[in-house]
C-alpha cells in the first residue's frame, strides 16, 4: 500500500510539473511586468524571487539534499514530505505550490523561519494537500473512468491554475 501510495505520489508530481508548462507562458507575462516605481527598472518575478530562496535554502542543506526533509526542515508535517528527499521538496515547493498558486515562498511561510506556522495560507495548504491526496487515492479506484497510462490525478494546477483562488 506505501509503494502505491509513493507511486501515486511521483505520478502527481509528474502531471504537476508537465500542467505548469502549458500555463508557464500566461505565468511568466504576468510575473514580468516593468516596475512602476522605479523608471527603467524591472522587478524580480516571482519565479525569480522563489529561486533565490531555494538557492539561499540549498545552500544551508548542502550535503543532505538526499536525507528525508522530516529530518533536514523542522515542522514538516505530512508523512509523505517527511519521507521526501530534501533537495526534491524544495523543487515540489518551488515548481509545485508556488507556480499553481502564482505566489512566492513568503505568502505561505515567514521569511525569517520557513518552519512557523503562523500564517494562514501555509495551514490552509496541508489541509489541501490532505484533500489532493485524497482524491487521487479515490481516483485510482476508480474502474469506469476512460483509461489513462499515467493514471488519473489532479494536483494544485487542477483547480488553481496560477492563481490563489480556485478557477470557478
Amino acid at each position: 500500500m506505501q509503494n502505491r501510495s509513493i507511486m501515486s505520489l511521483a505520478a502527481v508530481f509528474a502531471v504537476v510539473l508537465a500542467g505548469w508548462t502549458r500555463n508557464e507562458s500566461r505565468v511568466q507575462s504576468q510575473q514580468t511586468q516593468p516596475s512602476a516605481s522605479v523608471p527603467g527598472t524591472k522587478e524580480p518575478s516571482t519565479q525569480e524571487i522563489n529561486d533565490a530562496f531555494v538557492q539561499q535554502i540549498s545552500a544551508q542543506i548542502a550535503g543532505h539534499e538526499q536525507e528525508p526533509a522530516g529530518q533536514v526542515f523542522k515542522n514538516i508535517q505530512l508523512d509523505i514530505f517527511k519521507k521526501t528527499p530534501a533537495a526534491r521538496l524544495l523543487l515540489i515547493m518551488n515548481l509545485g505550490y508556488s507556480r499553481a498558486l502564482g505566489v512566492t515562498c513568503t505568502h505561505c511561510h515567514l521569511e525569517d523561519d520557513f518552519s512557523k506556522d503562523d500564517k494562514r495560507p501555509k495551514r490552509a495548504a496541508r489541509e489541501m494537500a490532505l484533500m489532493h491526496f485524497s482524491i487521487n487515492q479515490n481516483l485510482a479506484k476508480m474502474q469506469n473512468l476512460e483509461p489513462n497510462p499515467q493514471g488519473h490525478v489532479i494536483n494544485c494546477s487542477t483547480c488553481h491554475r496560477g492563481s490563489i483562488k480556485p478557477a470557478g
